[in-house]
């Protein structure tokens, strides 16, 4: 007999089995557990639910449990505040959805060409993921039709409306069917958020999982400081916590590159994330981090929205945010799938409210460290264990990761063991290489060849 929290348990279409059992799902989570059951029936619901509780498998299932692969025509849209996130949505919906053939699912984003997502659409994709502001101008160009959209989804609706999204919203919102399904998804629920859910759902059902309790697996400590000591303190905490893995939040995103700066002076490996910066770099930024080749990612809130970095170690809020669950929020990106993880957070006198609000949710007093900031370079800083190296090459031209392994591997000699991560995009790919073999895999990739042919081959 099936357990009422097993995907067995559901009424899925048979095609989603495949998709589930390639990404090793069998539970489902709190918030799949309370949504999915409505969603299935065609219902509409609002959600309040942390990063990393599994919402994206929740309107994921649902929207394509409702697809009719062979209608060529958009069924299902998704909006995302973040190319980021839209491309992490994008990414899990295929993987769901591999059981089902002949299945289109475009991910269309701002910062990047129109001309080739125009083209694309050429072919109506059954499910669209993107940023609104591109998903406007698309429609308003007469490229994507919304009138067959059957499943409507807002994910991170909440950092959608502080960035400004929301006229875009609504008028997507009043070009698709009066009768399609609307899932809203947010971490937070502040009255804007109230406020669409009545002008896009009907009689939703709601779910709400709790992120407001301390996650038993995070130490949160907090350390007192004056505003110019701030940089030699966090440069301090990282030489003495030593996470293999960090994300550093600031409040402002001009701030981000500024302790960069800093940490790049004591000797870390340290790149920011922010929306000023182009498509590409944002892409090589996320890409380094998670392949291990960067050790401090300097990040704004909105930027990190998507970020998706297994076993990440430490969080870092080098500036308080406003409110105690942009906080929750944040330190939720470490201590999962039930490890430990470490929130360290920088207070200084200014932050009294900050404090005091962030200590009232957690209905407990803030635990209080002292650290030296540091007085000098130090020594003893440890590079990022890996090296990237671009290829211009990728799924256009029939480049597969195996390749990359097999030339690694074969004509340029590496053992196997010293290859890491490999990211494939249409145009260029990336692989993770020991840091220490990095130059010579560089050299032997340059003087020999992929899959037969020559590529220029670059070392980030």
């Amino acid at each position: 007999m099936n357990a009422p929290n097993d995907f067995s348990a559901l009424t899925l279409d048979p095609t989603l089995a495949q998709g589930l059992d390639a990404l090793g799902y069998t539970t489902m989570t709190p918030v799949q557990a309370q949504a999915l059951p409505a969603i299935l029936d065609g219902r509409d619901v609002i959600a309040q639910a942390p990063t990393g509780s599994g919402k994206t498998a929740a309107f994921g299932l649902g929207l394509l449990h409702r697809i009719d692969a062979g209608a060529v025509r958009t069924q299902a849209l998704v909006l995302c505040p973040t190319r980021e996130l839209a491309d992490q949505v994008g990414k899990q919906l295929r993987r769901l959805a591999t059981g089902i053939p002949n299945l289109k699912i475009s991910i269309l984003c701002g910062g990047i060409p129109l001309g080739p997502q125009l083209a694309s659409l050429a072919h109506e994709p059954q499910v669209v993921v993107g940023t609104p502001g591109r998903i406007q101008e698309l429609v308003q160009k007469q490229a994507l039709s919304l009138s067959g959209v059957r499943t409507l989804v807002l994910d991170e609706a909440d950092r959608m409306l502080d960035m400004g999204f929301e006229d875009a919203i609504r008028d997507l919102v009043k070009r698709t069917p009066k009768d399609r399904q609307g899932l809203l998804f947010s971490a937070t629920f502040p009255d804007a958020i109230r406020a669409l859910g009545s002008a896009m759902l009907r009689d939703p059902v709601e779910v709400s999982v709790d992120g407001g309790a301390e996650p038993a697996t995070i130490e949160q400590l907090f350390f007192e400081v004056e505003p110019e000591r701030k940089a030699p303190l966090l440069a301090a905490l990282l030489l003495n916590y030593k996470p293999a893995s960090c994300v550093v939040f600031c409040n402002m995103r001009k701030d981000t590159e500024e302790v960069v700066g800093s940490l790049t002076h004591y000797g870390f490996s340290a790149l920011a994330l922010h929306g000023d910066m182009e498509q590409r770099d944002r892409e090589e930024t996320l890409v380094r981090f998670a392949n291990r080749s960067c050790s401090v990612l300097v990040a704004s809130d909105v930027a990190a929205r998507g970020l998706d970095v297994e076993d990440l170690a430490a969080v870092v809020n080098y500036d308080l945010p406003s409110d105690a669950d942009t906080y929750l929020h944040r330190i939720g990106r470490t201590g999962r799938a039930g490890r430990e993880g470490l929130a360290l957070s920088l207070c200084t006198p200014a932050d009294m409210s900050r404090e005091s609000a962030i200590s009232l949710r957690l209905g407990k007093s803030l635990r209080y460290e002292r650290m030296a900031p540091l007085t000098g370079r130090p020594s003893g800083v440890s590079p990022a264990p890996m090296a990237t190296l671009r290829i211009d090459a990728g799924r256009t031209d029939k480049l597969r990761p195996g390749d990359i392994v097999g030339a690694l591997t074969g004509e340029a000699g590496l053992k196997a063991d010293m290859i890491g991560k490999i990211d494939v995009y249409p145009t260029r790919s990336y692989v993770a290489i020991a840091r220490q073999q990095a130059d010579t895999a560089l050299a032997r990739l340059r003087s020999g060849k992929i899959k037969g042919r020559k590529f220029r081959v670059h070392r980030l």
